[in-house]
């Protein structure tokens, strides 16, 4: 029996960090004698079948640790002999807004609290390093029900690598969901052709016309689909109108080729489909200016069950791509390869930089070039919110030696290294 009881919070919508699709994994766990806590990151909602047994009990499918014996209650924080622990690396690195607690079939045995914690630790640590980092508490201790999705929204903006869940003071959870906006690291992308509304560079389906069989966030998701139910289906529709998906880009770019997949649609992929572009980077609304759209793909023929690719012309730069489908139907995956502008690569940069924990963005701009304390400086003056912004705070920075000259010109040259700006 599976049911999903996934809550409708608004966080949902948005793409799930800890999804293994994105490489998300779990790094260590005290204790999962009775179920593997790698189960905590199924895709699918948890199933259970009644009367199953294993060498150790009841087979569920979640996280769930062996009873524990004398032990306190009432710890307002995680100590190591309280509590039972999971440590998940996320798929992509990104600002949390909200996770997703799930006992599912969990009735008897599902714990009686859990909190979540957050980490922003760069690089590839190993797991030591990691259950050494420094945890900021994103979801306090917070009691729990049985066979329930708790959704807890988070209002911590900083950019996190690593989450930790703890409960207390034992049992089982089901699924594990980490929500949130995918934050890449823009020294990364620089230089490099992409997927621009790919997911784990920060793309988001935003809106659509209809999701009645399957969600569009499967446009933009990680792989290829494997099966129609992996992709994006619409009803039948009998007007004359056709159905779409608006995908916000990772940043404001240039498209040079789009693959438009119908895998797996023999018999209800659209007959046609057409792309358009807005761009909002000068502050434009795309849900409300209808005006503002331009052609990308004229309105072109599709066939069943096939990778359609085109190459487009570049030129006008977008940070929102529309798909029209005619009149309905189904697609498996939309890409579209392109870069970066220099606007689109500074915008992601300030909004990455103005996530980062202090000491990371200091570190960040004393690599660029800045000495300690012009890192120091710069990073307390968060937030950057612009490009105007970030060069009234460069200009503010007091030189530490030499002809204020040339240390203008040296901060000017880091700080567009890093930020673009």
């Amino acid at each position: 029996m599976s049911t999903d009881k996934t809550p409708s919070a608004p966080f949902t919508e948005l793409v799930n960090l800890a999804s293994r699709l994105l490489g998300a994994g779990i790094v260590g766990t005290n204790e999962d004698t009775f179920a593997d806590a790698e189960n905590l990151l199924v895709a699918k909602p948890a199933e259970f079948r009644p009367h199953t047994f294993g060498h150790k009990g009841q087979i569920m499918d979640g996280w769930e640790s062996r009873r524990r014996r004398g032990v306190s209650a009432d710890q307002p924080h995680p100590t190591d002999d309280d509590h039972d622990w999971v440590l998940v690396r996320l798929g992509a690195a990104g600002v949390i807004r909200g996770v997703v607690v799930d006992t599912a079939h969990f009735t008897g045995n599902y714990p009686e609290s859990a909190a979540v914690q957050g980490a922003s630790i760069p690089g590839h640590p190993s797991p030591a390093e990691v259950a050494a980092a420094d945890w900021t508490d994103l979801v306090p201790r917070t009691a729990l029900k049985g066979d329930t999705a708790h959704a807890f929204p988070v209002t911590d903006g900083t950019r996190f690598t690593h989450v930790r869940l703890a409960i207390w003071p034992d049992g089982g959870v089901a699924r594990l969901r980490v929500h949130g906006e995918v934050l890449p690291d823009p020294r990364e992308l620089d230089g490099l052709t992409f997927d621009l509304a790919a997911q784990e560079f920060g793309g988001v389906a935003e809106a659509a016309s209809d999701r009645y069989f399957s969600s569009p966030h499967n446009l933009n998701a990680p792989g290829r689909a494997t099966v129609m139910g992996e992709g994006w289906e619409t009803r039948r529709r009998r007007d004359k109108a056709n159905d779409w998906v608006q995908i916000a880009l990772a940043g404001g770019g240039e498209v040079l080729a789009a693959e438009v997949d119908t895998s797996h649609f023999v018999a209800n992929a659209p007959g046609w489909a057409d792309l358009v572009g807005y761009d909002a980077s000068a502050g434009g609304d795309p849900a409300a200016d209808a005006e503002g759209w331009f052609d990308l793909l004229p309105r072109t023929r599709l066939q069943p069950d096939t990778r359609h690719r085109f190459r487009l012309d570049a030129g006008r730069p977008v940070t929102h791509v529309r798909i029209n489908v005619y009149p309905d139907g189904g697609l498996a995956r939309l890409r579209l390869t392109g870069r970066l502008t220099e606007a689109g690569r500074a915008a992601l940069a300030l909004r990455w930089f103005d996530a980062l924990p202090a000491a990371q963005a200091a570190a960040a701009l004393a690599e660029a070039g800045l000495t300690a304390a012009e890192a120091t400086a710069l990073t307390a003056a968060r937030p950057l919110a612009d490009a105007a912004a970030t060069t009234a705070a460069v200009a503010a920075l007091q030189p530490t030696d030499g002809p204020d000259g040339e240390h203008a010109s040296r901060r000017r040259s880091a700080v567009w290294r890093l930020l673009g700006v």
